[in-house]
């Protein structure tokens, strides 16, 4: 008689390879961990380096974590918790710090604002929607502070800028989730590649990388994601003819 597939055992490598994604994920809070040891030591190149590999972490558990089925395979052990908890870590904690290291904020208090915001953000119930979208500006604190850094912002108008983006918070547009896309998939995916090489290549050798404007050019993505946020979060429901592109 053959069990039903919630009654089976797990085999050993599917264990192993379930426990091998939440730890991988897990890896993203010890990476945020040095990121706040490298800012207090005002290493902020080491600091956005090791933010950009925790975002690298998080852009890819998700999918690896659906892949190997973590949820049936460990179902008492809450992955989207775990990513939860290292995504504040590192989307806000981290970068508010590194934002406050490199002159970013007009005040200390103020990184109350997207504290605060984003403690509202990561907690509602529809933050992630149905359809696979972040419903209001999904926190991404830590591409701010790299940018703020590296273009040498005012901190009068980064402040602006973080005052504006904790206000989006709660502003229930839709951004993408590119990880879940039905469209673009795989364009997004390999422009996020390209982004996050120009970026490291503008920290590593700046004096290559301004000669070439690779910091500049950069910013195409991060505009590139809200054109299409704004393109799909407006559209309605996602058709059956929709595929990855």
């Amino acid at each position: 008689m053959t069990l039903p597939a919630a009654e089976r055992q797990p085999e050993p490598t599917q264990l192993t390879m379930a426990w091998g994604v939440h730890l991988f994920t897990a890896s993203g809070a010890v990476l945020g961990a040095l990121a706040l040891v490298a800012v207090s030591a005002e290493d902020l190149a080491k600091a956005s380096l090791l933010m950009l590999a925790a975002l690298l972490i998080d852009s890819v558990d998700g999918t690896l974590a659906r892949k190997v089925r973590v949820s049936e395979v460990l179902p008492k052990i809450n992955g989207r918790r775990l990513d939860d908890i290292v995504d504040y870590l590192n989307f806000v904690i981290v970068p508010v710090v590194f934002m406050l290291g490199a002159g970013n904020l007009l005040h200390w208090s103020l990184a109350a604002l997207p504290i605060i915001a984003s403690a509202y953000g990561f907690s509602q119930e529809d933050a992630k929607t149905e359809d696979d979208f972040f419903l209001g500006w999904p926190s991404y604190w830590n591409v701010c502070a790299i940018y703020f850094w590296m273009l040498d912002v005012s901190p009068l108008f980064s402040t602006g800028l973080v005052a504006l983006f904790s206000v989006a918070v709660f502003v229930p547009h839709k951004y993408i989730y590119p990880s879940k896309l039905t469209v673009l998939r795989n364009t997004t995916a390999v422009g996020g590649l390209v982004w996050g090489a120009l970026l490291t290549s503008a920290i590593v050798k700046p004096e290559f990388a301004e000669p070439l404007y690779l910091l500049e050019l950069s910013l195409a993505y991060p505009a590139y994601y809200l054109a299409l946020s704004y393109w799909l979060g407006n559209r309605g429901p996602r058709s059956e003819g929709d595929t990855a592109t």
